[in-house]
């Protein structure tokens, strides 16, 4: 029976896969058919712009067609009205004179005929009938504007959607992953993709986009990140900087634009990007740490010390003391883990036993003083302050009454002639025994401790006046290679 329940749990736990599988399934399918109608009408609504901006080109230069026509037939008219004005003027005096001339040949007296016929003439001589044209100076003919837009209704019946070019194809063999970086290369449509005559046109840029996972499949999962956009990629080959490793792969695709319209995005290639993440555990904080996402500040509940510029604020804090927040509240419930005395120190919440390890940290504005490194979780007492026992190991760093920097171990510290940092890299091989420590501004070593690791080990902060803030997610920079060969003779305090 035991064998058969084993059998069904493990045939639940299939099931249960593949359920969570199918849900994902379906959430990226609806997600599709809304994305389609969502496209569908923006096309459908370009399509309509543009068939807009058709007719309206069309019937812009159809008026300028008829215009040209208007203003000939509008020139000939006033031509040909000019004649036909002239003409009638000329055949009413052409009349008028052939009647005076009949008249004439009535009269019978010699004298009045001979002056007559004279002034007859003379009439004739200058009638207008004789200085007319009779050829009208236009023609009816207007052939010059025959037009014949076969070819552009051919063309017009020829209109149809762009071509778009093929996916690109992502070369995961090239891509890297360094640095908190990603640089992604693809290979583009070829022509003998795009149907082999161009008629795609060439592609003008790229978009790219990406988004954090925990799974290497393509379909998206429940509380996965969203697609970001990278676009107006002009070459094959793209870097995302700056990104945090809280996941285990970044998926990214590419698709290829011509000069008005986006092909399919290539398919998507999931990049491992394998990082340390932690965060403060607020269990251990000391209760007056506050501890707020990636930050820890100090914040005490009546002035024990040490700094006589702290005493005025014992009253101004004595009522918000009597009222702790409630995060303070929740640790005093807890207090049992809680760091307490003058060891002013929260832990990390992920240990670490095994591989290499990267993380920073950079102190806030007004801070006193503050240790940065690891320490074996059951080594440390709730009053024990880091680099004073056998299972920690860290920097100090103090603007206390004198500024210092030191590496301290076992209760033993070894001063460094360095100015105090503003940005600290630590650097941890488990496997090694390597803990180093690093001015990230200037680039400078500052420590490393050498040493055998033998239990799980946390990172571990102190903080006294002031806070700090950890960057986490960091993959091992690629300029720790050179400390690591260069700087094996530096002195460290180990057993």
């Amino acid at each position: 029976m035991d064998s058969q329940k084993e059998a069904l749990r493990r045939i639940i736990s299939t099931l249960s896969s593949k359920n969570e599988e199918l849900q994902n399934f379906l959430e990226t399918v609806d997600h599709t058919l809304t994305g389609l109608q969502e496209e569908s009408g923006k096309v459908m609504s370009e399509l309509e712009a543009e068939l807009e901006q058709l007719s309206s080109a069309l019937e812009e230069r159809g008026a300028e067609l008829r215009h040209i026509i208007k203003e000939e037939k509008q020139r000939k008219e006033v031509e040909l009205q000019k004649q036909l004005s002239e003409g009638k003027f000329a055949l009413l005096s052409c009349e008028e004179l052939l009647e005076f001339a009949n008249q004439t040949l009535t009269i019978n007296n010699e004298e009045e005929f001979l002056t007559a016929a004279k002034q007859i003439k003379e009439r004739v001589t200058m009638a207008p009938a004789f200085r007319l044209t009779t050829r009208p100076v236009v023609s009816e003919n207007m052939s010059q504007f025959t037009v014949d837009f076969s070819a552009e209704k051919a063309g017009l019946q020829r209109l149809h959607f762009l071509p778009v070019p093929k996916a690109p194809q992502i070369e995961a063999s090239r891509c890297v992953v360094c640095d908190n970086s990603v640089t992604v290369t693809w290979r583009p449509p070829s022509d003998a993709d795009n149907g082999g005559d161009g008629s795609s046109g060439p592609v003008e840029r790229y978009e790219l986009e990406y988004r954090k996972t925990n799974r290497d499949s393509s379909v998206r999962a429940a509380g996965d990140a969203c697609w970001e956009k990278l676009s107006d990629i002009t070459e094959t080959q793209v870097t995302i900087s700056g990104l945090k490793f809280d996941s285990r792969f970044v998926v990214v695709r590419v698709r290829a634009r011509n000069k008005a319209a986006a092909g399919e995005f290539s398919d998507p290639v999931a990049l491992e990007t394998t990082a340390f993440n932690f965060g403060f555990d607020a269990a251990t904080a000391h209760a007056e740490l506050k501890v707020q996402g990636d930050s820890v500040t100090w914040e005490p509940q009546g002035v024990k010390g040490h700094d006589p510029r702290l005493r005025g604020k014992e009253n101004r804090s004595s009522s918000r003391s009597a009222t702790p927040s409630p995060n303070k509240t929740a640790g005093m419930r807890a207090g049992r883990d809680r760091f307490a005395g003058e060891s002013y120190t929260v832990l990390g919440d992920q240990d670490m036993t095994g591989g290499c390890h990267y993380w920073e940290l950079r102190p806030l504005a007004d801070w006193k003083s503050l240790s940065v490194g690891v320490a074996y979780r059951a080594s440390l007492g709730r009053f024990d302050q880091l680099g004073k026992n056998t299972g920690s190991w860290c920097l100090h760093a103090s603007q206390w009454l004198q500024t210092s920097l030191a590496a301290k171990h076992n209760n033993r510290a070894k001063t460094l002639d360095w100015p105090l940092p503003q940005r600290i890299g630590i650097y941890c091989d488990y496997d090694n025994g390597d803990l180093m420590f690093i001015d990230i501004e200037r680039l400078r070593l500052l420590h490393v401790f050498r040493t055998k690791f033998s239990q799980p080990l946390v990172p571990a902060f102190t903080v006294w006046c002031g806070g700090i803030t950890i960057s986490t997610g960091l993959q091992v920079p690629s300029f720790i290679g050179s400390f690591l060969s260069t700087n094996r003779s530096l002195s460290n305090l180990s057993q």
